[in-house]
């Protein structure tokens, strides 16, 4: 028996433990005070690689044989068309990944290349460049730039030429705390060499998007729209600077536009529309939702590039081993926290809301239904769930901007990111980059990277002594 059919086995064997707890696990939700159990009877008790990898602790054993299907299709490499089988066949003509596992390593989160001395020519793996020019499609999306089309793809398959190569460099910025302790952040700026097609448009857009962790996201789309509104509502009418908008974009699935949720600019409404988009921009793996390649009339040896995938159809992946893919995500359990040295916690937590962090990172919802049942588990209804996140658009100031609208987002708005298993990133990918483009290193970094809507709360935590400071990392990272 192989060891990934191990692996497998073993997410099943975990997961029936867990079921055995469902009972105690859904009474201690009901009186979860300090949020241990982060996704309520969804939550799983795991640390180490693989604690981003379980499914729900009360998922049926039906549901869980579907997760381990989905997770096949997830974690392994799609090959170039002709194959001999069909079954993973169509990579390509142009991509940044074989599988949705080589961005999402462990169900986690990717990281930028490594720079030495400032200066980085090794290709990102989990970290695209999306793209475009002024304007706008026919539903609101960002106009794509007319020779590389929406993200720029450093990979391809034999006989078509990869668009170019991604060039990557560091600006160091200095600073220092109110108690003199220095800093320096260091910030990317993004070029690109060897474009096979030409030059780009000189108006062109460059936003940066670093892959991250999927725990929990069923459990976000399981929010009700209404308390996403509520957020903006009680921002709005609230005296300070935190005016948090949501997005609305078009759902691909729904055929209809939606609040956003998934994505850094909250671009994405649903699951499903995220998955079946990834697939088609990230793998060139076509669907019934994107039947189309992502080769642009520039591109002639990409549009004559030989398809794989259904013979009738004429896409890559059916529709069931889509929705199988889809479940697989929404249904990834969000770890408990770590609670181990309560009392600078504790401490770490008073300083949070004193800071009005809290504000953006709405600690707790309770769940209702997903937008589309057969996609996802009762499982996930009803649940008091710790994400800390608003799931709005806030204006993070001109050091965060891209300059780049995406449907309602500005260039200078992102969506604000769940916290939870923060703390465990290092032991899931084995690093600690965080934001939109992996630029901080570490919780104390991403919140010096705070402006805009958000500096008077950075300017409170510049005030901290550093004992404060280890405090609210130590609070973060229990999430």
């Amino acid at each position: 028996m192989s060891g990934r059919a191990v692996s497998f086995i073993a997410v099943l064997l975990a997961g029936a433990a867990a079921a055995v707890l469902h009972a105690a696990v859904r009474a201690a939700a009901d009186d979860d005070a300090q949020g241990e159990l982060t996704g309520g009877a969804t939550t799983v008790h795991a640390d180490g690689r693989n604690a981003f990898s379980f499914p729900a602790a009360n998922l049926s054993d039906e549901e869980r044989t579907r997760f381990v299907i989905g997770n096949s299709f997830f974690r392994r490499n799609w090959v170039q068309a002709p194959a001999s089988t069909t079954a993973r066949d169509g990579l390509g003509p142009h991509f940044i990944a074989r599988s949705c596992g080589g961005c999402h390593a462990q169900d986690g989160r990717a990281a930028p290349p490594v720079f030495r001395k400032g200066l980085s020519d090794e290709q990102p793996v989990g970290l695209l460049l999306r793209l475009s020019v002024p304007g706008k499609d026919l539903h609101g999306a960002p106009r794509p730039e007319p020779v590389y089309g929406d993200q720029f793809a450093n990979l391809a398959i034999r006989g078509v030429k990869p668009e170019g190569q991604v060039v990557m460099r560091w600006k160091e910025i200095s600073g220092r705390f109110a108690d003199g302790t220095g800093y320096t952040l260091k910030k990317p700026i993004y070029d690109f060499r060897k474009l096979a097609y030409g030059p780009m448009s000189d108006d062109v857009m460059v936003s940066p998007r670093i892959a991250p962790q999927l725990i929990g996201a069923g459990l976000l789309e399981a929010i009700p729209e209404q308390e996403i509104l509520n957020n903006a509502a009680a921002q709005a009418s609230a005296p300070g600077p935190i005016k948090g908008q949501p997005n609305r974009v078009w759902d691909a699935y729904a055929r209809r536009e939606m609040i956003g949720r998934f994505g850094w600019k909250a671009n994405v409404a649903t699951l499903a529309h995220q998955t079946a988009s990834a697939f088609a921009g990230d793998i060139g793996i076509t669907s019934s939702v994107f039947p189309g390649e992502s080769c642009t009339p520039a591109q002639k040896d990409c549009l004559s590039a030989k398809n794989g995938g259904d013979p009738e159809t004429g896409v890559e992946i059916d529709d069931e081993t889509l929705e199988n893919v889809i479940f697989y995500q929404a249904v990834l359990a969000p770890p408990t926290r770590r609670l181990k040295d309560g009392t600078l916690i504790a401490k770490g937590q008073q300083l949070f809301t004193q800071a009005q962090c809290a504000a953006c990172h709405r600690p707790s919802y309770t769940t209702g239904a997903s937008p589309f049942p057969s996609l996802s588990s009762m499982a996930l209804q009803g649940q008091k769930i710790w994400p800390y996140t608003d799931l709005l658009l806030h204006d993070m100031g001109d050091q965060l901007a891209d300059g780049r609208a995406d449907f309602a987002a500005s260039g200078k708005q992102w969506r604000t990111p769940p916290l939870w298993g923060i703390g465990l990133l290092k032991d899931v990918n084995g690093h600690t980059r965080l934001m939109h483009d992996g630029r901080a290193d570490g919780v104390l970094e991403a919140i010096l990277w705070h402006g805009g809507e958000a500096e008077a709360s950075k300017q409170q935590v510049l005030k901290m002594t550093g004992s404060e400071r280890a405090a609210l990392v130590k609070f973060v990272e229990s999430l």
